[in-house]
């Protein structure tokens, strides 16, 4: 610590106090997972914690060995797996085809409309499909297939274990992607034109100019946006608690919407030591994921972010 260096550290002291109080005091509370807590009447946190019994591993061996453990687990990575392979294909795929437009107000145009809904709340994007899907007269979907002849009857999208996934996919997609593609445009604007025309000039096509071009200078970032992405595989939360319904449950439900539940709808008192040892073994697996991802940009690309 020199003198130099006294404003840069007075500049970051609030962003280093908010982070201690509410990112790392908290992970003490992990100790919750090894108690069998309970609330005291008119007693304090502390005094709880303190009070309760040591159950050492108990509240894990029993998530482990209940029947949620391996369709939470198996939902919570599918969904977060898929989605993210499907929105990066998806981003990059509309970065290209942006990016290729002459017109450049169409181009601005079709940004805005692809960003617009990144900036919708869950609440409102779940009501307004809600709508749009439902089986009744109101649905639009089911109106017009209705009408083509394609369905005799209407089909409840969000309330079908057979649709609700893809449903779910398309609906994710159709929110973030806007926010992928600018991500992925700002990597091709730094790309060297002269490139393109050495290119052109040896032969190479339109194709031939993506695959050996554009594609490897989008590699790093692909990489590093599908890191960030597994960092948040286990908060896997709103979307899915706004989308489902108990038609629904068994295919929809994942680790935070069941630590949710379980927390506060479940009609007892809270179980706070089986609930968080379910958060701290959701923790744990993200954890997994993001390393195991980091190693294999190790082997792809010679270096992680990590």
């Amino acid at each position: 610590w020199t003198r130099d260096d006294t404003d840069l550290t007075l500049i970051s002291l609030p962003t280093f106090i908010w982070f201690v109080l509410f990112s790392y005091l908290p992970m003490f509370g992990i100790i919750i997972a090894f108690k069998d807590y309970k609330l005291s009447p008119g007693h304090g946190f502390i005094y709880n914690l303190l009070h309760s019994d040591w159950v050492g591993w108990s509240n894990f061996t029993y998530f482990f060995k209940s029947n949620a453990f391996w369709m939470l687990l198996r939902n919570t990575i599918v969904y977060n797996l898929v989605f993210i392979a499907l929105g990066a294909a998806v981003a990059v795929g509309f970065a290209l085809m942006l990016s290729n437009l002459r017109n450049k107000l169409a181009s601005k145009a079709y940004q805005t409309m692809m960003f617009f809904p990144y900036f919708m709340s869950w609440v409102v994007t779940a009501s307004v499909f809600t709508l749009i899907l439902s089986p009744g007269d109101a649905g639009l979907v089911n109106s017009i297939l209705i009408k083509l002849g394609i369905i005799d009857e209407g089909i409840y999208f969000l309330g079908d274990k057979e649709w609700w996934r893809s449903m779910f996919y398309a609906i994710n997609i159709w929110k973030d992607t806007g926010w992928g593609t600018i991500i992925f445009m700002a990597t091709l604007s730094g790309i060297n034109p002269e490139l393109y025309e050495a290119a052109s000039m040896d032969g190479a096509n339109r194709w031939n100019q993506i695959r050996y071009i554009t594609l490897p200078a989008l590699a790093n970032t692909i990489i590093t946006v599908l890191i960030l992405n597994l960092a948040k595989v286990m908060n896997l939360f709103e979307s899915v608690f706004v989308l489902q319904n108990d038609a629904v449950i068994q295919k929809a439900d994942v680790l935070q919407t069941y630590i949710y539940t379980q927390t506060f709808n479940s009609g007892a008192l809270p179980d706070f030591g089986y609930t968080t040892a379910v958060s701290v073994t959701a923790s744990v697996v993200g954890c997994i994921l993001v390393l195991l991802c980091n190693r294999a940009s190790y082997k792809v690309r010679g270096r992680g972010i990590v």
